[in-house]
Formats: structure tokens, C-alpha cells, sequence
């Protein structure tokens, strides 16, 4: 199995063009050739992970994406959160999320946890 480490752009480059190649002829599952472009793109994705870290959204953008994404509105956060006040004073940044709006936002609304936690690192 011609695989290698991803050091550089250059290994970057080699790997994204051999990876191409399964993008035109898929490997049988459980194929040699399957094992390498699985392996591939696991090399690909660290390298970039690495390479280009992408940082988890801000708490509130991640909110209202979220509230977009469902077509939720204030009063749906209101009702999550407990108060219009609350809703309110969160969507425009004059409040802080306690851990509780934070694991309520996660679990119902599908927050990530990893932008609601930088509110933390914020405050």
C-alpha cells in the first residue's frame, strides 16, 4: 500500500491527487484500494486539522445559527431559557450563558458544546 506521512504542502498535494482517483472509479468496500483511500483521507483530514485548525463558532453566533437553522425565534429561546428577559439579554450580549443554559442549548437545541464552552473562556 503506497501510503506516506503528510509532512508538507507537497504531501498534501500528492495525497488530495491520489485520493482524486477514487473520486472517478470507486474502490470494492473491503478492497485493498479501499483501505488506502480510507486511509488517505484520514491522512488528509489530521494534516488539515493540523494545518488549518478551524475554531469553534462564538456562543452567540452558534445560538442563532441554531435558531435560524430551526426557525426558532426569541420567544423559543425565552421559553428554553426561562424569561423574555433572559432571551433577550443573551442575544444581545448583556448576559452571560450559566452552565445550565449552556447544557439546555446542547441537548435541545443541538448547540455545540464547543462554542457554547468559549463563552466561558470570555468571561
Amino acid at each position: 500500500m503506497d501510503v506516506r506521512a503528510l509532512h508538507d504542502e507537497r504531501d498534501y498535494d500528492w495525497a488530495l491527487a491520489e485520493v482524486a482517483r477514487y473520486f472517478e472509479t470507486q474502490p470494492s468496500p473491503g478492497s485493498a484500494e479501499a483501505d488506502r483511500f480510507d486511509v488517505l483521507s484520514d491522512l488528509i483530514e489530521a494534516y488539515e486539522r493540523r494545518c488549518w485548525p478551524i475554531e469553534p463558532a462564538e456562543a452567540l453566533d452558534a445560538i442563532r445559527f441554531a435558531m435560524e437553522l430551526r426557525g426558532m425565534t426569541q420567544t423559543d429561546l425565552a421559553q428554553l431559557l426561562g424569561s423574555r428577559s433572559r432571551a433577550s439579554e443573551i442575544l444581545n450580549g448583556r448576559r452571560t450563558l450559566t452552565p445550565s443554559m449552556m447544557a439546555k442549548l446542547h441537548r435541545q437545541w443541538g448547540v455545540p458544546a464547543e462554542s457554547l464552552l468559549r463563552a466561558l473562556d470570555a468571561a
